[in-house]
């Protein structure tokens, strides 16, 4: 895998160069897709202020490749932008040569649309080259260009990186009063688009300076050999050397081409189409479509089941055979699940179920006999409970529960006889008879008294 940039970017392949930067193919995390990101090289000042202008434009526009996002990461700075995959015009030219007239006009119909976009926001670009017109992979299909590259582009009216009479540009495409250091405007990227127009019917770089001084010293020439007139008219309108009798806007320029192509031949039956070619190469290795391709991971193998705790023994009666538990299953939670004995009704299944209670004797294995899930088997629950071998020493802990009669306990011994406890008679204490039969006398007496005196 390569390097993740800022937590964020992580860098594949190196696709291209400019002079400030190296651009790279680079896997979005965050967003989840491939895009082109520029790395600037140099860290002082004047860079990186040319870096914060490009990275701060943001120009929505098909045919604009305009910086989406930036991130820094220690003394790194770098920006991203949609991944275009077809080159730019100059791999299309080394492919093809000169290119037909129809398919020259389309691309100029779509560079004029941005760059017309680009000057409405105040933009100049300043470095309209081949090399930064930028095209999508389309194969035989429609061609999509992209106008990319706006590290030395400005506002106008904002102060400028540069000393006095230094040019920043690209040599072979600078209008001429760049090169006598004018103020950038807008015709001075109309004057490069006419230069690129050039490039692309002769398949060569045009020489701009000769082509200047044809102009001051003989006014408009002739349709240079493979231009069309109609064509070559529009072209001459983007040279004019004064930059007041050129084209003033690209919004003019267009609709100027617009009328051009109407008178151009149609093209022929034989005429190879142009193909713009993938130039960036497949992803490496360790990247799919979707991103990083991660290694498939093996599958855990089961840990297994921790062993059930021993069950307490049971301690067999006089003359009885001693049975072992019946295996534990464990459930899906973890739990593990006793199964009651065959024969216990289900109020012994519950007692059964209780921890710390003793676990009931399995029965005797008869080969004969079918399971008691299987289809047929008879119910347990309705046969006669003699059928059932008793235990009375592994039910003894809840044979309350069973409504079975209480087994009488043996006899106690005592170490010493006790004394005989002297038996006495029911009633109150002597006292209080006494007083009570004095109370009754005297009552008895006053009765008497009475009646004699009636």
């Amino acid at each position: 895998m390569g390097e993740v940039f800022a937590g964020r970017y992580e860098l594949i392949d190196p696709i291209g160069r400019g002079g400030v930067g190296a651009v790279w193919r680079a896997w979005d995390h965050r967003r989840r897709r491939y895009v082109a990101a520029k790395v600037l090289q140099q860290s002082d000042a004047h860079t990186l202020l040319r870096f914060v202008r490009e990275q701060a434009l943001r120009i929505e526009h098909p045919h604009v490749l305009a910086p989406a996002s930036w991130a820094a990461d220690d003394d790194k700075v770098l920006f991203t932008m949609d991944l275009v995959s077809g080159g730019s015009l100059a791999h299309v030219i080394g492919d093809y040569g000169p290119l037909p007239p129809r398919f020259v006009c389309l691309l100029l119909d779509q560079l004029l649309s941005g760059l017309s976009t680009v000057h409405a926001e105040g933009v100049v670009h300043r470095d309209i080259k081949p090399a930064n017109i930028l095209m999508e992979a389309t194969g035989t299909g429609r061609p999509h260009l992209r106008l990319s590259d706006f590290g030395i582009s400005m506002r106008k009216g904002e102060p400028r990186l540069t000393e006095t009479n230094y040019v920043v540009g690209t040599p072979g495409y600078f209008a001429p009063e760049q090169m006598m250091g004018a103020e950038p405007d807008f015709p001075a990227d109309l004057f490069a688009v006419g230069l690129v127009a050039l490039y692309l019917l002769q398949g060569q770089k045009p020489d701009s300076q000769a082509l200047v001084e044809h102009f001051a010293a003989h006014g408009t020439p002739s349709a240079p050999n493979g231009v069309p007139e109609p064509l070559w008219q529009v072209l001459a309108g983007l040279l004019q050397p004064d930059p007041h009798a050129r084209f003033r806007t690209a919004t003019g320029a267009r609709k100027a081409l617009t009328a051009a192509v109407e008178m151009l031949p149609e093209p022929g039956p034989d005429d190879e189409p142009v193909e713009v070619f993938d130039q960036i190469g497949p992803l490496p290795a360790g990247f799919g479509p979707d991103g990083p391709v991660t290694a498939p991971q093996q599958p855990e193998k089961p840990s297994p089941p921790p062993a059930a705790a021993p069950a307490r023994p049971v301690v067999p009666g006089p003359g009885q055979q001693a049975y072992a538990p019946p295996p534990a299953s464990m459930s899906e939670t973890g739990s593990f699940h006793l199964a009651p004995p065959p024969g216990v009704s289900p109020p012994q299944q519950q007692a059964y179920a209780q921890p710390g209670f003793p676990q009931p004797p399995a029965a005797p294995f008869t080969p004969d006999a079918p399971p008691p899930y299987a289809v047929g088997a008879p119910d347990l629950s309705q046969a006669p409970t003699s059928g059932v071998p008793h235990d009375p020493v592994a039910t003894r802990a809840y044979t309350a529960q069973q409504r079975q009669p209480p087994v009488p306990a043996p006899p106690v011994q005592h170490a010493a006889p006790h004394a005989p406890v002297r038996g006495t008679r029911p009633g109150p204490p002597p006292k209080v008879a006494a007083g009570v039969l004095v109370v009754a006398l005297i009552c008895f007496a006053v009765g008497i008294w009475a009646l004699t005196r009636i």
